[in-house]
């Protein structure tokens, strides 16, 4: 049978040649369009091959090159495809360092190939709920704070800012709601996925991070803690209180 061209195109970058065909196997099954790479640098090249993958399944341990190694290396590019890293490692630290090399979502091993399915569902959505929604600007501006959904240009005061892949999807859930006070839980399901389930201080780190990016010691304040709630955006200065 051909393979169905309208399915998602899935690249596997792994050097488990065991659970690279099970991951083959299994995704066919569910529709996918599934390429391996048993290696960094023959990921990078399937990267930039046709047709060019819909998501990427990424080990953080290669023979070359370490996972996080490979995602910047995507990132520099300009790509924007969702990264799935799979991962021994469970820390917070090692969350936090993945996911500021570009790694949109991580599934520790051993998995379940029905966890893996809902996170890349998740994926598939949270892609599609980063573009230009209908009738919607391809600039979001609260203040003096500009994001170009188009380009991912970020700017403050004409000032351009530099975020990683997750902290700018953080911003685009905030921006697209001011003035509404966020919970934790939606914030970490709109941005983390629904799937997502471990450590909430995750998003106190992410936002401690964007604040350091758009509010110097002379602006306004722009994200503010509802306390006891979660957060919200709003051009004000005062502290906003549950």
């Amino acid at each position: 049978m051909a393979p169905d061209p309208e399915a998602l195109q899935l690249l596997v970058i792994d050097d488990e040649p065991k659970l690279t065909d099970f991951l083959r196997m299994e995704l066919e099954v569910e529709g996918y369009r599934v390429a391996v790479a048993h290696d960094g640098a023959s990921g990078l090249i399937a990267m930039r091959s046709e047709p060019s993958p819909d998501l990427v399944l990424l080990d953080w341990n290669l023979p070359d090159f370490t996972g996080l190694d490979i995602c910047r290396r995507i990132r520099s590019t300009g790509m924007t495809v969702p990264v799935l890293m799979l991962t021994g490692h469970n820390e917070v630290k090692d969350k936090v360092e993945a996911l500021d090399a570009g790694v949109d979502d991580y599934l520790v091993k051993p998995f379940s190939i029905e966890e893996l399915l809902a996170r890349l569902r998740a994926l598939q959505r949270r892609a599609l709920a980063m573009r230009p929604q209908e009738q919607e600007s391809d600039v979001l501006s609260i203040g003096d704070l500009e994001l170009n959904l188009a380009n991912h240009d970020v700017s403050r005061a004409g000032r351009s800012i530099a975020l990683s892949n997750k902290e700018y999807q953080l911003l685009v859930f905030m921006m697209r709601a001011p003035n509404k006070v966020q919970t934790r839980m939606d914030i970490l399901h709109g941005v983390w996925g629904e799937s997502f389930y471990g450590d909430d201080n995750l998003l106190d780190v992410y936002i401690r991070y964007l604040r350091q990016k758009i509010e110097t010691d002379d602006q306004p304040k722009l994200i503010h803690t509802v306390r006891g709630v979660g957060f919200m955006m709003r051009e004000d200065a005062s502290e906003a209180r549950a």
